[in-house]
């Protein structure tokens, strides 16, 4: 057994180097005392009740003592002896993970009548000494919160600061989520969602979440608006576990809003089961807890239908007509051998496995080391695409599949996501003075694309031609294989190592740390890969017309699956102090500093290289140098009466995050050496009518082309490539080969009050500044920037007129970049109380601003730059409001449980609230007004009657009486419109968990079964038109002015845009808003039964 110890030992301390550590433990610290003085060598013992783990020191000369890598939660006894003085024993203690828990005794002298003084640890919100914005959840809170998806994000919004898992403002993207301090994020970023399906480990595995947004703590990085730890959980001295099993369907929930009825209710379910069980291995040593969990979810993928009489509903039947659908079919079929799939049946069954398994080994009192294992499997099918595009003109406010258009079933995609991750931990106490935590992770995440459909051109038709024979870019209908599904799958391998050494010296606890990480990312991805075809009109497709827009992407040499791939190491080192100045101020200080190393693997694409953009060139062969990011912080606690009743909390310092990978991957991707894309293109002029035309469109006209190789011939496309020749793509990706990791600088203070009342009341108030230091985006080095040959509209509206020739290749460049623009401001006011035994009250309040220049809105370079909303454009950014932004937000909880029965029957209830308007709109031409080739262009609100000129005097009545009863555009006459500025109304949404408990008693072991109801969304349940969003279908998505013209002094012309009524009618909107018709925002109900022993 030695011999073994020995072999461990030594392998763990072998690869004692780092990574950017996450918090996987807690710590105690305090100061023995005894008539004032300091009591020097005390014996400080404490024992952790359920596995009988007991970590061990003695004070210092300033009486301090201190203890590290301690088990999360509790409860944990402490017993202080001293010669010559009484034993102090404590119990009941619990510890929160990342945080640390103060214990200041005084020890009496030895007196005959009193050997030992005993004390029951009474918590209170402030015992922890943080410093920054945290918020720690325990399992038992876990438990009690209404869930049916059963996710982190379910469970992440206790925190005042989170929408979702985005957290403070910011891109969701962005937020570090750690397991044991292993990586679980979705690194490659096509979304926020996190890995395996979004759900990569059950809630009956977590011990623990913390959730935080400023820890001045220098080993937390690899973010910059928030981050979440969770701990999983250990076995004990006593055998635990759980079965159970939750249950939903189609009949449990809401099929009726207001008057209307959804009808029919398609079959869908949802079914859980899962088991837990943790216990000894050897009591006292070694432990074992197991996890396993499967989710099957039937259902329907698409809600929409199509409609008998071509008219939309706005609620679930979309334009699209029966008809139309049929006609498409049928051609398809009869003249192609294709068969696109239903458009009445969109079945999408989800299933998810998870499994986890951890190790937990007291090797003696002094070395504590933990094995996890953990293997997630999510099987999902999901809608077409929105409305991204290679076409000439992209309308980002009509989905294909919407009130506007209609798909087939064979072009949803599959996702299989699957994630095994691996931890090891070892937590070393090596003397009184000196600890020591080594972690190693290691995860692999695999996210795959696939369809059902046969290997087919992927077709848009849009919603016709105008009067002129211009096409109207709306959506009408779609088919053939998902334009962004052929050859798409991202593989992410991620290796770190942590290591931290801490060294006490009287007042000062001294960490230092090194971090390594080695990550790796492998993409396939071919957009258009099988083709892509769009038609003006469904007349012109049936016959066989040209299309007005093209595009494929390739492998060369007849390579079917290329892909790209990135691969860094991060070298880091901190070191920090937590300075105890007095008694009751606290100081924690340090410096941390980063350095990303890309792995070189790329070939320089020499056809681009030779480009000019403007004296500057494009290198697709190199990733960016080598940089060290400094990341200094400072905190504080000062507690003010030394009694934990007033504290006074903040900090100062600079955050370090990561950028989603596939930003790095469009440059080798999109650079021309690893595939070859076309894409012939329709252009349009600012008031929508065609610009130009590729001429290599007419040669499409007849039949299509299915196979990409008679593509790639018929068109002539290079199909072999040398590093010395290269070839130029459709569009450029690059990274600036200055380009640095996103930082913000944050600073916060807080105040900590227990009210004093006769029962557990606090009070927290706390404020949250942010400055950008290096912000991220996207520039086109293909677009000029203006001089004084360009013009501007005249008038009130007076934004930039691009010019026939502001491109210097015509062949976009995205780099990617930085900037130093933006900033964001946090207020949060939250209450907490305990009136009674087991009844637990807490209501939070919190104001959210945040600029930036771009939330990069995409994962493709074209698509994240060409979606950003602006006055003169992407290319001519302004300081906006973040898309990520929830400006108020109001949260609230109630729990109470009720035990009766002498204890063997139990009922609870827990409802969770919350409060804010789900999401900001943008007021938007729809056209392109500044002719830059974006129709996103952000509209300016006349102050006044002839501020702009109209089309026609209906249409400005029409317009003002529109404006006046919206709230943002009467607010704010006179300025251009602020992207994401105008709120959705406000939506309140309760959510409810009973639960029922019987316990029965056998022999040693206590039987508890539980009934358990969650209820999302209760209030709707009791009035149909509660909780129920918005949107502004009714207001044309927001695109309420067309630019039409302008006149020879540069005197722009308006419309009121006109849309479709319930009877097909073309009308004036008059209603900013209009209710969402989807029932998955109705009330719904989730059953489940679980067994619980001990």
């Amino acid at each position: 057994m030695r011999q073994l110890k020995r072999m461990i030992l030594a392998f763990l301390v072998v690869l004692a180097t780092t990574l950017s550590a996450q918090v996987t433990t807690s710590s105690m610290t305090g100061k023995v005392v005894s008539g004032g003085e300091a009591v020097i060598g005390a014996s400080v013992v404490v024992k952790h009740e359920p596995s009988g783990t007991t970590y061990g020191t003695v004070t210092n000369t300033d009486g301090r003592f201190n203890l590290n890598g301690m088990r999360v939660g509790g409860p944990y006894n402490v017993v202080i002896t001293y010669v010559g003085l009484n034993d102090v024993r404590l119990s009941g203690i619990q510890l929160q993970l990342g945080e640390i828990y103060p214990l200041n005794v005084e020890m009496r002298e030895t007196a005959e009548e009193l050997s030992e003084l005993v004390v029951s640890a009474v918590r209170t919100k402030f015992t922890s000494e943080k410093t920054g914005a945290s918020t720690n959840i325990a399992s038992s809170v876990i438990s009690s919160m209404p869930t049916i998806n059963r996710s982190i994000s379910d469970i992440a919004r206790l925190s005042p600061y989170a929408s979702g898992m985005s957290f403070a403002g910011s891109d969701g993207r962005s937020t570090n989520f750690t397991v044991d301090g292993a990586n679980f994020n979705n690194n490659f970023g096509l979304s926020s969602n996190l890995p395996g399906g979004g759900n990569p480990i059950s809630l009956d595995a977590i011990e623990e979440i913390q959730v935080v947004v400023t820890p001045f703590d220098v080993r937390q990085t690899n973010f910059i608006g928030g981050g979440v730890n969770a701990i999983t959980k250990s076995g004990t001295n006593t055998f635990k576990g759980t079965a159970y099993t939750y249950f939903t369907n189609q009949d449990l929930r809401g099929n009726k809003l207001g008057t209307y009825d959804f009808g029919p209710r398609p079959e869908s379910s949802r079914n859980i089961y899962g088991a837990t069980i943790g216990g000894p291995i050897i009591k006292n040593k070694l432990f074992f807890f197991v996890n396993a969990e499967m989710e099957k979810k039937p259902g329907q993928v698409v809600n929409w239908r199509a409609s008998e009489n071509g008219i939309s509903d706005g609620k679930t039947t979309s334009r699209t007509s029966v008809a139309d659908m049929e006609r498409v079919r049928k051609h398809l079929i009869d003249n192609y051998g294709y068969d696109p799939g239903s458009y009445t049946d969109f079945p999408g069954d989800e299933s998810n496995i998870k499994l986890l398994a951890r190790i937990d080994w007291n090797i003696d009192t002094k070395n504590k080391l933990n094995f996890r294992y953990n293997y997630t499997k999510n099987q999902a099918w999901n809608s077409t695409n929105g409305n991204s595009t290679d076409a000439g003109s992209r309308n980002q406010n009509m989905n294909r599949i919407s009130q506007y258009g209609m798909a087939f079933s064979n072009s949803l995609y599959s996702m299989d996501n699957i994630v095994n991750s691996f931890s090891a931990e070892l937590n070393s106490r090596l003397t009184d003075q000196m600890s020591n935590q080594l972690l190693v992770t290691y995860t692999k995440i695999d996210d795959i694309r696939g369809s059902n459909s046969d290997k087919f051109p992927f077709i848009d038709i849009l919603a016709g031609r105008d009067g002129n024979g211009n096409p109207i870019i709306e959506p009408y209908i779609s088919a053939g294989y998902e334009l962004f599904t052929w050859n798409n799958g991202v593989h992410n391998n991620v290796l770190t190592i942590t290591d931290n050494f801490t060294y006490y010296l009287d007042k000062h606890k001294i960490t230092a740390g090194l971090s390594y990480e080695n990550q790796m990312a492998n993409n396939a991805y071919m957009r258009n890969g099988t083709g892509y075809y769009r038609y003006a009109s469904i007349d012109d497709f049936l016959n066989q017309a040209a299309p007005i827009d093209f595009a494929i992407t390739y492998g060369y040499a007849g390579e079917q699956n290329p892909a790209a791939e990135v691969r860094f190491n991060q070298f880091g080192g901190y070191i920090q102090d937590e300075w105890n100045a007095y008694d009751n101020i606290k100081l924690t200080y340090g410096l941390r500093a980063d350095m990303l190393v890309f792995d070189n693997n790329l070939i320089r694409n020499n056809a681009i290289y030779k480009l000019d953009f403007g004296g500057r060139k494009i290198d697709t062969g190199a990733w960016p140098s080598s940089k060290v990011l400094l990341s200094p912080r400072i905190g504080f606690t000062w507690d003010v009466f030394n009694d934990q009743t007033l504290k006074v909390r903040g900090g100062t310092g600079i955050f370090t995050g990561r950028l989603p990978l596939v930003f790095f991957t469009n440059m080798p991707t999109n650079s021309g050496m690893v595939q070859g894309s076309f894409k012939a293109v329709t252009t349009y002029n600012s008031d929508g009518t065609i610009k130009a035309s590729d001429p290599k469109l007419a040669t499409l006209a007849g039949k299509m082309i299915t196979n990409t190789n008679e593509m790639i011939s018929k068109l002539g496309l290079k199909n072999t490539i040398s590093p010395e020749d290269g070839a130029l793509p459709s569009e450029i990706a690059g990274v600036d080969p200055d380009f640095k990791m996103p930082q913000v600088w944050k600073t916060s203070i807080a105040v900590d009050y227990q009210i004093p009342t006769s029962f557990p009341m606090t009070l927290t108030m706390e404020g949250i500044v942010t400055q950008t230091i290096n912000g991220v985006m996207l520039k086109n080095y293909d677009l000029k920037n203006p001089d004084n040959t360009w013009q501007r509209f005249d008038g009130k509206d007076d934004r930039y007129i691009y010019p026939a020739n502001f491109k210097y290749n015509n062949r976009n460049a995205f780099i990617l970049s930085n900037n130093s623009e933006g900033w964001g401001a946090i207020g949060n006011i939250t209450l907490t109380a305990e009136p009674i035994k087991n009844l637990n009250l807490m209501a939070a309040y919190t104001i959210t601003e945040s600029k930036e220049m771009t939330g990069m809105p995409g994962s493709n370079a074209g698509s994240a730059y060409g979606g950003l909303l602006a006055v003169n454009g992407p290319h001519l950014l302004q300081l906006q409001r973040s898309q990520y932004v929830v400006p108020h937000k109001a949260i609230a909880s109630v729990s109470y449980r009720l035990p009766y029965a002498n204890d063997r029957m139990a009922t609870s209830i827990n409802v969770f609230y919350s409060g804010a308007s789900p999401f900001g709109n943008s007021f938007t031409y729809s056209t392109d007004m500044n002719g830059d080739g974006y129709r996103t262009d952000l509209i300016y609100i006349p102050a006044a009657k002839g501020d702009i000129k109209f089309k026609t005097t209906e249409d400005e009545t029409a317009f003002f009486a529109f404006m006046e009863q919206d709230k943002y555009l009467s607010a704010n006459k006179g300025k251009y419109a602020e992207a994401y500025s105008a709120r959705a109304p406000w939506v309140n949404n309760f959510d409810l968990r009973l639960t029922q408990e019987f316990r029965v008693k056998a022999g040693e072991t206590m039987n508890t079964l539980q009934l358990s109801f969650d209820f999302l969304n209760f209030g709707n349940l009791i009035n149909s038109e509660w909780g129920v969003p918005m949107n502004m279908s009714s207001a044309n998505n927001g695109q309420i002015l067309k630019y039409e013209s302008k006149d020879a002094n540069n005197v722009p012309t308006f419309s009121f845009v006109k849309i479709k009524d319930s009877e097909g009618n073309m009308v004036y909107p008059t209603q900013t808003y209009t209710t969402t018709y989807n029932y998955n925002n109705l009330w719904s109900l989730q059953v489940g039964l679980k067994y619980i022993f001990n």
